[in-house]
Formats: C-alpha cells, structure tokens, sequence
C-alpha cells in the first residue's frame, strides 16, 4: 500500500498528545499546573472537566470541556438540599418534621445513620448528615420525603440543562436503573456554587441553609486537600480561607465542586474526572491532580 503523504499527516495527528479544550482568558499563570495535570490524564485516556470563576468579578478563570455531562456521583444531593431547604422556607414542611429510617433506606457506603441507634430524626438534622458526610441513607429518607420529581423540577427552575440528580443510592445499579446517582457539568455547577455564594438560589434565606449544611462537609480528600483546612471543623476563617465544598466518589469517577476565599479574592469551582479506576495508582494520580488543582486555586485567592 502506498504511504501517501496524507495517510502520514492522519496517523501523526492521531499519534499526537490530546489534551482537553480549554481557554483561560485571565490570569492563566495561575493555572499552568491544572492544565497541565487535567491535559496529562486526557491524555491517558481520562474523561477530565473544569470550570474556575472569579466570585467577585465573575470572569471565568478556567474552561476545560466545562460543558460536557459526566457523572458527579454525590454532588447531586447539593439539588436535593436545595429543594429541602426551599420547603423549610416556604413553610411545606417544618424542619423539626421526624423521618423515620426505612429498611428500603439502606445502603452501604458514606454516611453515618447507618451506624446510629437513632431509629428517626428531624428533617434538619438529616440534611446536617448530607451535608457533612453526604450520608447515603438520610439521602434516600429525604428523597423519599420530597420525591425526586420535585429535584428534578427545582433544577430545572435554576436552569440547569446539563446537571440533575438521576436517582435513589443503590447499592447496585441493575438494567432498569438510572446508571448513574447524578451528572453534570462543572460550568453549571461552579455557577450553581457561586449563585449560592450570592444568595440568588430560591432566596437568600434557602441559600444559606444549604451553605451552613454544606460547610459541615469533611471530605478534604481531592481538590481542597491543598487548603490545610482541618475537614472537622472549617466553618470559621482559618489563615483568611474559607470554604465550603461537596465531593463526589465512585468507582471511576472523583468530582468536587466548591467556593474557596483568601485574603485576596474568592472563586467558585468544579472539577470533575472520570478515569479507569483499575488500581491504587491510577487512582492516586487523579487525586494527585486535584490537589495540584487546588494549589492553583489556593495561590490565587491568597
């Protein structure tokens, strides 16, 4: 077969390093390590996304495939807390309403009621649980409360066309199951964030309800790994940071959305990873890469 110059040019580009589209009108110096660690696993095969906003300004900062929809796993239950603390708002329900723990409730994996004698709490309280643990089956009591309908409606309400809460927690996903607990996009969610920054979601009020459950979150494991935040206890200025963040973790997929301030300036961000989670390694490398996201942000509210 003939080499022509043209089949030469197609396989040198289908050699070449790929690396995700991504613009950084401002202040790109502050970012070089996101793009390149984000471009490093693209490369390598990972489904990699990232949005970065400027909170006081607006300007976005870093766009790296921010519109694409890729599984966010527990990020979707910052939807629910928006629902749940609209109806305390609106008065349908009273936050001091007991749910009780139903065995179609039970599921595994993150979360403390499972653990608990407590056979019933208050609304409030299992919305303190999702916020500080993403606790799987105060998620399902919740839902069961609310229904996922009116999730899927309040998203909508927001605008939010790429990002929605998909399903129950299961503990196996069979055939007639939603594949994934919740997707996204890291732009509407780093706006998602910073409305709520605002206090434009529903109201101010409903805004920061959800900011004080969320800022009880004790996952530091990714991107705000690099804030040295005690994950314990966060919800006062440390060293001029702030934070208040919401992680999601499943197989193959590490997600974090979240608003940082320092003396500076403060951001709102996303960044979202869907990687071959085969081994220990591939899987400290994507986290490896968050934390040098986080670094990134750190530098640049600071």
């Amino acid at each position: 077969m003939v080499d022509t110059v043209a089949a030469r040019g197609r396989r040198e580009r289908s050699r070449a390093r790929r690396a995700p589209r991504h613009r950084a009108p401002v202040a790109a110096e502050n970012f070089i390590g996101t793009f390149t660690g984000l471009g490093d696993l693209a490369y390598e095969g990972a489904r990699v996304s990232a949005s970065v906003v400027d909170l006081d300004s607006g300007r976005p900062l870093v766009a790296i495939d921010d519109r694409i929809v890729l599984p966010t796993a527990g990020i979707g239950k910052v939807l629910l807390l928006i629902e749940v603390s609209a109806r305390l708002t609106q008065r349908d329900f009273s936050g001091y309403g007991i749910l009780d723990k139903s065995h179609k409730d039970a599921v595994g994996g993150r979360g403390v009621w499972q653990h608990l004698q407590a056979p019933s709490l208050p609304v409030a309280d299992l919305a303190s649980l999702v916020g500080a643990t993403s606790d799987n089956v105060a998620t399902n009591a919740l839902l069961r409360e609310v229904g996922l309908p009116a999730v899927r409606r309040r998203a909508e309400s927001l605008g939010l066309s790429r990002t929605a809460m998909l399903d129950i927690v299961r503990a196996t996903r069979g055939p007639d199951d939603a594949p994934q607990l919740s997707v996204g996009s890291t732009a509407e969610l780093a706006g998602l964030f910073g409305a709520l920054a605002r206090g434009e979601v529903v109201d101010s009020l409903t805004s920061s309800r959800v900011l004080g459950w969320l800022s009880l979150g004790s996952d530091f494991s990714m991107v705000s790994s690099a804030f040295g935040l005690d994950p314990l206890a966060h919800r006062a200025t440390d060293h001029g940071i702030l934070l208040v963040n919401k992680t999601g973790l499943d197989e193959g997929v590490r997600a974090e959305v979240g608003v940082l301030r320092g003396p500076r300036t403060a951001v709102c961000y996303s960044v979202t990873i869907q990687f071959n989670d085969a081994n220990v390694w591939s899987r400290l490398r994507v986290l490896d890469t968050m934390r040098t996201i986080g670094f990134d942000l750190l530098e640049y509210v600071h």
